[in-house]
């Protein structure tokens, strides 16, 4: 077997431990667990009251009709249904390239990418925008608000840029050295 085919049978063994039915419950997970902490959220929440959990992390219940982070927000407003299909289609190719990504971390990160865009694509076609309510602070310096969709969307893109990194190979040896 040459070294080029080596190589790809071990991504091909590496991938089979992050089979497309574990793509699908890395998914849901991720979406399930943001539809649910929404939900407490708007249940429990007032609006435009912060609730302290530890000094640098508020409950604080908001709307976002933008973006990531807010961006495109004066652009999108009162536009959810366009933002939702451009949301979707980026979410469709993520998916594909869920299935199609041959290394675990990249699978899974792939995979956290879509559970987090479906959770807010929900959003924004039950309510017209997104609910945040992470609210991470320095002194008087806030982070913009986020939810779990936030953190899968984040993990995700670091799961598959630290899958892209190659690996390091060790030094061998040398045989002359005693």
């Amino acid at each position: 077997m040459s070294g080029r085919a080596a190589t790809q049978a071990r991504r091909r063994r590496a991938g089979a431990a992050m089979t497309a039915g574990r793509i699908v419950v890395l998914i849901a997970v991720a979406l399930l667990a943001d539809q649910l902490t929404k939900a407490a959220a708007l249940t429990l929440l007032p609006r435009g009251v912060a609730v302290e959990v530890f000094p640098g992390l508020n409950l604080a219940l908001g709307f976002n009709e933008g973006s990531s982070f807010g961006l495109l927000s004066g652009t999108m407003a009162g536009r959810p249904l366009l933002m939702a299909a451009l949301t979707g289609t980026l979410t469709l190719v993520f998916a594909i390239m869920a299935f199609r990504a041959v290394r675990p971390l990249e699978r899974a990160g792939y995979a956290l990418i879509v559970g987090g865009a479906l959770g807010n694509i929900i959003d924004r076609l039950r309510q017209g925008a997104v609910t945040d309510f992470l609210d991470i602070y320095w002194r008087n310096l806030h982070w913009p608000t986020f939810n779990l969709a936030d953190m899968a969307i984040t993990l995700g893109a670091g799961l598959v840029i630290a899958a892209a990194v190659p690996p390091r190979r060790r030094k061998e040896p040398s045989v002359d050295q005693p």
